[in-house]
């Protein structure tokens, strides 16, 4: 591969629910394209559709010059970024690594001198937009890092996100990331709790949504949540992903020396519906916990 052929090329390591979706279209918008995932029937699902598959990410990163990691944790994002088997084996002065998962911040900021001692950059770009935003391109990206790294890689941005917010250094993308997740996520317990005190109380579940849509309760976690609460729409974002996220929110608190309230009592009502075997389900199941203690369905009507 030529040089200038290989700092085209992106490389693209985790094909998952997000990932899978933001992939493709990198190959929609024309980006040579080479991915590996350990699944190992992702990629070849991708090798159909014109991208190149990596036995690796050292062997991914090896023929791209713009490398991205979106995967699920901050242990898997190392191990991707910097292991024995990591871009960081491979990569090339001049080249951009960037870091679309929802991981660690402190963590991420430890690898950045690791990659800069070889002449590559470091970006923290995590999205906002959920499966619906992956899938047509409409996330929003949220980058922390050097200014002149995100131009050049701006074009590959672009073929994913509608939106690029850049923060600042190196970690500020994921800082802001996790306040929205927390916005979010926090605010999901409580629609749970009010819906679940509602019906306790003998309120019509699907009056209250209709109510609750048109006066100062409503958000926009409400309108997401409320209906796949009432329909019984437990599949989506896994719980275990929302935990890890919110646990994500109070490390980082914690590291800053600020006390953190709301988010710490959620981190323990997600916990719970996990050891309850909720973990694979999406967050607005934490309802049939509640269910349990009241005795009473949330359901819309039949």
């Amino acid at each position: 591969m030529s040089k200038q052929a290989r700092e085209q090329t992106v490389a693209f390591v985790g094909l998952g629910m997000m990932g899978g979706p933001m992939a493709e279209n990198l190959l929609k918008k024309g980006h040579p394209l080479v991915v590996y995932d350990i699944d190992k029937a992702k990629v070849r699902r991708f090798v159909e559709l014109g991208a190149l598959g990596a036995t690796g990410p050292a062997d991914a990163a090896r023929q791209a010059g713009i490398v991205i990691s979106m995967v699920d944790t901050t242990a898997q994002a190392e191990e991707v970024i910097a292991g024995s088997d990591g871009f960081i084996q491979t990569g090339q002065s001049g080249d951009v690594v960037i870091s679309m998962g929802t991981i660690d911040l402190m963590a991420l900021r430890r690898l950045h001198p690791k990659l800069a001692a070889k002449g590559v950059e470091l970006l923290d770009s995590p999205v906002t937009g959920m499966e619906k935003g992956a899938k047509e391109g409409t996330l929003n990206a949220y980058v922390g890092g050097d200014a002149a790294a995100l131009e050049k890689v701006r074009p590959v941005l672009q073929s994913m996100a509608t939106k690029i917010t850049h923060f600042g250094a190196i970690g500020q993308g994921l800082a802001m990331k996790l306040i929205n997740n927390m916005l979010f996520q926090v605010n999901r317990v409580l629609i749970i709790e009010g819906l679940a005190l509602g019906a306790k109380a003998g309120l019509d579940p699907q009056q209250m949504f209709e109510t609750i849509s048109g006066t100062t309760g409503n958000s926009v976690a409400f309108q997401y949540s409320a209906p796949r609460i009432l329909n019984r729409e437990f599949d989506g974002i896994r719980m275990d992903i929302t935990f890890k996220d919110v646990e994500l929110q109070t490390q980082l608190a914690k590291s800053l020396g600020m006390p953190m309230f709301m988010a710490n009592t959620a981190l323990q009502v997600y916990q719970m519906a996990r050891a309850q075997g909720l973990g694979d389900k999406d967050g607005v199941a934490v309802v049939q916990m509640y269910e349990q203690w009241t005795g009473v369905p949330v359901e819309g009507r039949k």
